[in-house]
């Protein structure tokens, strides 16, 4: 009888009116003890709701039930496909709505709707993997905002292939500490390449000298990239860069005279088709005739077989006498001794290699400069 009259009621009340009842039944339906009876009329009097042409009264009904796992199934997802003001209320929150209808939604939704998915707390893998894999790109930057979304590697390196030019996204995924070292790269060298193109393209440098101030950038950035991936990464990070035709010899030389063996082992045994353990041995311990072995079976030229033993033979002698010298510090002193040992480089790839390392130890004198200088500033 009640329910009756309150439809009959709504039938010449006022929007506002009719808002503010919708409200307060839907707060009673939730919240009062009442017999079963009463209660299906109830449901059935906010069902019909569902039909009133204002927006206000549909708003009403989302406000009271969005957040609350006690709400009228069929009710929130009606009010799921409804204009984005309501629905974007229940997608974003409401706990009734399980991961498949949510990948359901995501898949035939628009960017909108998909990002308020997206910004769910807390989001599950397989709802934030049906974002990363069509979600628009609003959606995807909402997706990488979101602090209790569990996004899967797999995941990450789908919205970098997809994404990645843009900016903002690549922003994101820079910025994550479980961004795959390959995609991480990858996106670093598409930036490279972007910025070496307009700086070549608007003549302000030489296209050559462009070409190799980009690519000795990236390989900078690379090897940072190496030096804070984990050692069970390094083989992916070293594939994809042999695929892509960035696993060079400049860029070896450059990651042992970081002091960064493991990368070069990572290396090694995937151009020279050995186990990694048996190539990490021979760096550690290894004598020449070995090592010149392990690196004219990776294809590595003759005339830099000398470097890459004295850059390892510094990099031993640091480890050996547990040397507490900064990466920078071993650097430069990697660099000056394979400098020393092998300044006739002068002709061929190897003058090419011997210039690289000249660059290589003026950047690093020029970034342990930087850094004693930002000490001193702290210090004051």
């Amino acid at each position: 009888m009640i329910v009756r009259q309150f439809l009959e009621w709504m039938e010449t009340a006022s929007v506002e009116r009719r808002a503010e009842a919708a409200h307060a039944m839907a707060r009673a339906f939730l919240h009062s003890e009442v017999e079963a009876t009463v209660r299906d009329g109830m449901e059935a009097a906010l069902t019909v709701l569902l039909d009133d042409p204002a927006i206000e009264v549909r708003y009403a009904l989302a406000d009271v039930f969005a957040a609350d796992p006690r709400a009228p199934r069929h009710i929130i997802l009606t009010l799921a496909g409804d204009q984005f003001d309501i629905a974007g209320l229940i997608l974003s929150c409401s706990p009734v709505l399980i991961d498949g209808e949510l990948v359901d939604i995501v898949a035939a939704a628009d960017g909108a709707r998909q990002a308020a998915v997206a910004s769910r707390l807390p989001l599950s893998a397989s709802v934030a993997a049906a974002v990363a894999e069509v979600g628009e790109v609003e959606a995807c930057r909402a997706l990488l905002d979101n602090p209790d979304a569990a996004i899967a590697s797999i995941s990450l390196v789908r919205l970098a292939d997809r994404f990645g030019e843009d900016a903002a996204i690549r922003d994101r995924l820079l910025a994550r500490r479980d961004l795959p070292a390959d995609s991480r790269q990858r996106l670093i060298r598409d930036v490279s390449d972007r910025l070496g193109a307009l700086v070549s393209g608007r003549d302000w440098i030489a296209p050559e000298r462009a070409r190799r101030v980009t690519r000795e950038a990236c390989e900078r950035a690379t090897i940072s990239i190496a030096a804070e991936t984990a050692e069970a990464e390094l083989a992916p990070l070293a594939e994809h860069l042999r695929v892509t035709g960035q696993l060079t010899t400049a860029l070896l030389l450059r990651a042992i005279c970081a002091g960064n063996a493991a990368f070069l082992g990572a290396a090694l045994a995937i151009l020279a088709r050995m186990p990694e353990r048996r190539v990490m041995a021979i760096l550690a311990g290894g004598r020449n005739p070995a090592l010149r072995a392990i690196f004219g079976r990776a294809g590595l030229p003759s005339s830099a077989h000398g470097a890459f033993i004295a850059a390892i033979d510094v990099v031993r002698d640091s480890e050996a006498s547990g040397s507490t010298n900064s990466r920078l510090s071993l650097a430069r002193r990697t660099v000056e001794a394979v400098l020393a040992r092998y300044d006739e480089m002068t002709a061929g790839e190897s003058g090419e290699l011997a210039a690289m390392l000249r660059r290589f130890a003026a950047e690093e004198a020029r970034a342990g400069a930087r850094a004693i200088a930002q000490s001193y500033s702290s210090a004051a």
